[in-house]
């Protein structure tokens, strides 16, 4: 079994106030379990702020094709400029439980978080319990709540009465 590497960097810097504060908006804001899931989105952006970068150079074709895996995930991509200028919040924006409350299918992005991870999301007849799932335009129209499977209920059968034989005392009256 290959081991899966590591899919974030740690700050270089652990205790910096700033950083740590806008770290705590943003898990407050997005309904973030930890940090992870911030250096997580960072690490997507650099991702792709690094293939910009190594696509400048390639055809018009080639950046065309990458802008438009961009714009399919919901950012706003025009140019590779603009892959530059990507935050962590627009990745952040594009996660299921964000989309969810944006919907008004649960009151906060928390609750929404709950439901996802509690299995009562689906999209597109399929049940997502992801929270870090980024959920593509095309698919954003088709989020539901999954309905309870309701189970018929067995009629119950009744168990015939069976009488009980009377046993008549035989009175003798002498």
């Amino acid at each position: 079994m290959i081991r899966k590497k590591k899919m974030f960097d740690r700050p270089r810097k652990p205790f910096e106030s700033i950083r740590i504060k806008e770290e705590n908006r943003l898990a407050r804001e997005y309904g973030l379990k930890n940090k992870k899931e911030i250096w997580r989105a960072l690490a997507k952006i650099n991702y792709f702020r690094k293939r910009a970068m190594a696509l400048t150079r390639s055809p018009q074709e080639e950046q065309e094709v990458f802008l438009n895996k961009l714009r399919n995930i919901g950012l706003r991509t025009n140019s590779i400029s603009d892959v530059l200028g990507l935050e962590v919040e627009d990745v952040l924006k594009r996660r299921l439980p964000s989309i969810v409350a944006k919907q008004k299918l649960a009151n906060t992005v928390k609750h929404a978080r709950q439901m996802v991870v509690h299995r009562k999301i689906k999209i597109r007849d399929r049940v997502m319990n992801s929270p870090s799932y980024l959920v593509p335009i095309a698919d954003e129209d088709h989020i539901t709540l999954k309905k309870k499977a309701h189970v018929a209920s067995k009629p119950k059968i009744e168990e015939p009465k069976v009488e009980e034989p009377k046993i008549e005392a035989e009175v003798s009256v002498q």
